[in-house]
């Protein structure tokens, strides 16, 4: 198998070198055996020349682009793709400048290829109407990265092999259902980016078209991104009990838009127990709301392979759940926790308040709840001290001389 990688951001082609290939390849390709092209910050004076390296052998293709580029020179490249390589399995163009003659030219691409072949196909564009037809019922198609601009329509879906979905889309939410009924295979990854104003019900308007697919039963991993402030129905995912990674992003803007709290974060608990990545929100911002020392514990108990977290919290609520001692005090007959229960070993807190005086006691808390923490992210304030706390303990094995102690259970 033969692979060329070229990163022109960083050693750019002169043009003495790329009059020589034109030279060269004028009747042939240059590498007529080449399986794999990549080419990293594709420039504009770089871009006529990648045609030059694929050959009807070539079956994947993965260019990332410069910035600033001129559609014009980018789209007459890309309709050559297909034509000297027609059997593409697997191709990624990214990023690509918003223009309608991009949008032609990606759609003519997929047009004139081997659509029993393509396998990989994620591109920057939103695409033509007739373009949709055919990629959203590709047979062989198993990661598919598209882009819904406006109000583009969007056909029944029919993609037996699909693992992998990365849709952005700018405005209303009437292309969800081409996805009602769909045949999606083993669907186990969906991304969603949305810089629409009004991101609405997007979750609940999922949930009920991913009802009647498969999708409940093989989904994985659900991200969903926009930089703009939003208020999700969280509880609309408790279907995807099978779910390992859940992440949902949002800006708090001016004022924290985060609802996130112990009832939330302990419905997800109990319906998601594979959970092992878990981000609700962008970096915790200064607010003092949040999920209480409750809610934590919740997932400690629940999400037994929880590695990852981010949700605003209060930190006050660790230090207030102590005794005199700087213990978490158990319930009356309960069944507590065992500390070896939950493997978490990153928290992101952001720039969560935490007051100077109770550093040392929610750095213990924390450790009793996550005795395998390791890495505390954050922005500023008391938390250098935490994680700093943390790193030591861990190092000194401090906890091994609290083996007996244990964390009571969610109330």
């Amino acid at each position: 198998m033969w692979d060329i990688t070229v990163d022109t951001s960083e050693d750019p082609v002169t043009s003495d070198v790329l009059f020589a290939l034109q030279l060269r390849t004028a009747n042939e390709p240059l590498f007529p055996k080449l399986d794999s092209f990549t080419c990293r910050g594709a420039t504009e004076a770089f871009i006529p020349s990648i045609p030059s390296f694929l050959s009807r052998k070539t079956t994947s293709i993965n260019i990332e682009f410069a910035e600033g580029l001129h559609p014009v020179v980018v789209a007459s490249m890309i309709i050559r793709l297909s034509m000297v390589s027609p059997d593409l399995e697997c191709i990624t163009l990214n990023p690509l400048p918003r223009d309608p003659v991009i949008t032609e030219a990606v759609s003519e691409m997929l047009l004139t290829c081997n659509r029993d072949s393509l396998e990989w196909f994620c591109v920057d564009s939103p695409l033509t109407d007739e373009a949709y037809e055919v990629i959203l019922q590709l047979p062989e198609l198993s990661v598919l990265w598209v882009v819904i601009q406006g109000c583009a329509r969007v056909p029944p879906v029919a993609l037996p092999n699909l693992s992998l979905i990365d849709l952005q889309y700018d405005d209303h939410l009437d292309w969800l259902q081409g996805f009602r009924g769909a045949t999606l295979g083993g669907l186990e990854v969906v991304y969603f980016t949305s810089q629409s104003e009004q991101i609405g019900d997007f979750i609940g308007e999922f949930t009920r078209v991913a009802l009647t697919t498969s999708a409940p039963t093989t989904l994985l991993k659900f991200v969903f991104k926009t930089s703009r402030p939003w208020d999700p129905d969280y509880r609309s995912l408790l279907p995807f009990m099978q779910l390992k990674n859940l992440q949902i992003g949002f800006s708090c803007g001016n004022h924290c838009s985060s609802t996130v709290d112990d009832d939330i974060v302990m419905d997800l608990a109990q319906a998601m127990p594979r959970l092992e990545i878990l981000k609700l929100g962008d970096a915790p911002c200064g607010t003092i709301r949040g999920v209480t020392v409750r809610g934590l514990m919740a997932l400690a108990r629940d999400c037994r392979h929880l590695s990852e977290l981010r949700i605003h919290f209060r930190a006050s609520s660790l230090a207030e759940a102590v005794d005199d001692v700087g213990v978490l005090v158990p319930s009356d007959g309960g069944t507590v926790v065992r500390r070896n229960d939950c493997v978490l070993t990153v928290l992101e807190v952001g720039e969560i308040p935490i007051s100077p005086n109770s550093v040392l006691v929610v750095t213990m808390i924390l450790l009793q709840i996550f005795p395998y923490l390791l890495n505390v992210k954050f922005i500023e304030g008391g938390w250098k001290d935490v994680a700093e706390n943390i790193k030591l303990f861990q190092r000194i094995g401090y906890f091994v001389q609290h083996a007996g102690k244990c964390v009571p259970p969610v109330p």
